[in-house]
């Protein structure tokens, strides 16, 4: 069993969370905050536990000197103490004596978020590396440890790994309903249809094969769609294909062609962009120069013929590409008619979660962590959890 929050005591104590406030940002402001908010459970728990809060997370990819700015969590920090009507203080600093120093000075219910924990890679990849000396020093701040940062679980970083080797550890509240709600999926209601999109296949490859047996139906769109196409001897046109993935393909489709639900018409462009000549094709009849970019309407037709008795439904990867508003109809269509029908319906992270928009409160679960769950869906041990355990 993994420990949770709730076991640990936590009054008068330093707590380190762990979180997950790798947001959207755009010239300093926040375009959506759900991780964020993901987060407020847990720590208000250790607010009201009378807790001292250190709070750290990574934002982005740190490879030079000029992402340091784009990468800043101040504005997370604002944001934070506005959700939370209380100050979060932030340090520019990942360690040394700024950290320290406001540290030791610490009372009950105090918070304070340090600067991202991948500027520790600018010089070494200490962070991701899971640098045992950055860890050490990072779990003496804390007398205990909480990870709540589900999206990361599956890396073993310094700031999720490193530390609970250190110091007593638990699961926040946001990763224990992330796992609860996973586990569900072992003996979810049938039917139980697992919709996939997204570019690659060898991305899904250890998903698909871990739970075709267990799903009725397995419906496939994005740009994942055309290598089965192509697997099945259609001419694809320009369409992207993930050509070392065929024989992969190939296999499924003889072993469970009865399951895999493929398109019947592709909404194709000669270029990728939103603009161009776009028009509807069967798969029968892509040209050479086309390439699909989003799932035709026959094809949604098709797809909500298998959702409408569905019980369960697991998604993951949109249908199309969905930062072109010509076409994201069809991910926004599906995802309007599980709502409308009150269908269970977990989404799995990533940028499945980005198209949920203002639906996001009427959808069962929306998982924050793509990869997390990716990973966990395979049958793997995620090394953030592990190391708790």
């Amino acid at each position: 069993m993994t420990k949770t929050i709730k076991e640990m005591e936590l009054k008068n104590k330093k707590v380190i969370i762990r979180c997950d406030f790798n947001v959207p940002i755009e010239n300093g402001k926040i375009s959506d905050d759900t991780r964020i908010k993901a987060s407020l459970e847990t720590i208000r728990y250790v607010l009201n536990k009378d807790g001292k809060i250190i709070l750290l997370s990574h934002l982005g990819r740190i490879k030079q000197k000029q992402d340091l700015k784009e990468n800043t969590l101040e504005p997370v920090a604002e944001r934070l103490s506005s959700l939370l009507k209380k100050k979060v203080e932030f340090i520019n600093e990942t360690r040394g004596e700024k950290v320290e120093s406001a540290v030791n000075k610490m009372k009950a219910k105090d918070i304070i978020l340090l600067q991202n924990t991948r500027y520790e890679d600018l010089e070494g990849k200490k962070e991701s590396s899971n640098d045992s000396e950055l860890a050490k020093y990072w779990a003496q701040l804390g007398d205990v440890f909480i990870n709540d940062a589900f999206g990361t679980c599956h890396r073993s970083h310094a700031s999720n790994v490193g530390i609970a080797s250190f110091i007593p550890s638990a699961i926040g509240f946001l990763i224990e309903k992330e796992l609860n709600t996973l586990k569900e999926l072992k003996c979810s209601k049938k039917p139980f249809i697992l919709i996939l999109g997204g570019k690659k296949v060898s991305d899904k490859i250890g998903v698909i094969e871990n739970l075709i047996t267990k799903v009725d139906y397995l419906l496939i769109g994005g740009g994942m769609a055309f290598t089965f196409l192509k697997a099945e001897g259609y001419q694809v046109g320009n369409s992207i294909v993930d050509n070392e993935s065929i024989n992969f393909c190939k296999k499924m489709l003889k072993k469970y062609e009865k399951k895999i639900v493929l398109p019947v018409d592709i909404k194709v462009n000669n270029e990728y962009s939103n603009e161009g000549k776009i028009v509807t094709r069967d798969i029968t009849e892509i040209k050479e120069n086309e390439m699909g970019l989003d799932i035709g309407p026959n094809t949604i037709k098709v797809f909500k013929t298998f959702l409408e008795k569905a019980e369960t439904v697991l998604w993951n990867g949109p249908l199309g590409v969905y930062e072109f508003p010509n076409f994201k109809l069809a991910t926004d269509e599906i995802l309007n008619y599980l709502v409308k029908n009150k269908i269970k319906t977990i989404i799995g992270g990533g940028d499945t979660a980005s198209t949920a928009g203002n639906l996001k409160d009427q959808i069962y679960h929306i998982s924050t962590g793509g990869g997390a769950t990716l990973e966990y869906l395979e049958g793997k041990e995620l090394p953030g959890i592990q190391a708790i355990k």
